[in-house]
């Protein structure tokens, strides 16, 4: 049986709360986790309610086996659909990114393998990504006479830079954690089985701040880099001015000069 969520019942996730801590795992391990409708369409399930869920500060999306975070698309649907139908899939493969892009929470990539095309294009929309050392990340799409289409064309140069992106885009290259660590597609890379512990430290230490500093923070980042810094700067004002008129700024600035430490309500 899958796991009740939201009025879902999950037969390609594993979704579970460890405290503070949500854990979102793709479970199609004899496909490698590859990614079709059915996922998209849980995976925006299971982030709404992280997202409507105030106990829950971070999550840690990973997949499932030794093999692969996501090897891709489900090449198997997509070879039997239409340009309209395709583009359709897309738009719900792109708004999912966006869900998790702009969650309001930190949510941390664990590649635990293979992170391409589509899988390579979950993790970038992920606040950080973790790399194990086996992991490998590409975006293979032209191979198959198509382009990325979940994020690649936008998030993976905004990552690493405008030819980088296009050489990884036009040749099709599939690279190892540690090119992706030396080329900033990955924050770090650790022991395979170290992966999961080193992702919930780095969410405990994210999850000891204030919950609307690391909202804000988020948002100001994600919307300032669509515009000019000057834009970008406006907003990050706005921002802080919300934070700084919050119930979390008078307590994490009493804390402080009190020499505690501080109990923020996310409010």
């Amino acid at each position: 049986m899958g796991t009740a969520v939201a009025g879902s019942t999950f037969q390609n996730l594993l979704y579970e709360k460890k405290g503070a801590i949500a854990h979102v795992t793709l479970n199609r391990p004899k496909v490698l986790n590859a990614l079709n409708q059915a996922v998209f369409a849980e995976l925006k399930a299971a982030f709404e309610d992280v997202r409507d869920d105030a106990a829950v500060r971070g999550v840690i999306l990973t997949g499932s086996g030794d093999k692969a975070f996501a090897a891709g698309a489900d090449i198997a649907e997509m070879s039997t659909s239409t340009g309209v139908q395709a583009e359709e899939s897309t738009r719900h493969a792109q708004a999912v990114t966006e869900l998790i892009e702009n969650l309001g929470k930190p949510v941390i990539a664990a590649v635990n393998g293979f992170a391409l095309g589509g899988g390579c294009e979950l993790a970038m929309a992920c606040t950080i990504r973790i790399a194990a050392e086996t992991a490998k990340f590409g975006q293979p799409e032209v191979k198959l006479g198509i382009m990325p289409g979940a994020g690649g064309t936008q998030r993976l140069p905004r990552l690493i830079g405008k030819g980088r992106a296009l050489q990884l885009i036009l040749s099709g290259e599939i690279i190892s954690a540690q090119e992706a660590y030396r080329i900033g597609l990955v924050n770090e890379v650790v022991p395979n089985a170290n992966l999961i512990s080193r992702s919930e430290a780095i969410l405990n230490q994210i999850n000891s701040n204030g919950p609307l500093g690391v909202k804000y923070s988020i948002d100001a980042v994600n919307k300032g880099l669509d515009g000019s810094v000057s834009e970008g700067l406006l907003i990050e004002a706005s921002l802080f001015g919300i934070c700084a008129g919050s119930e979390d700024k008078k307590e994490g600035t009493s804390a402080f000069l009190a020499k505690r430490a501080p109990n923020f309500q996310g409010r």
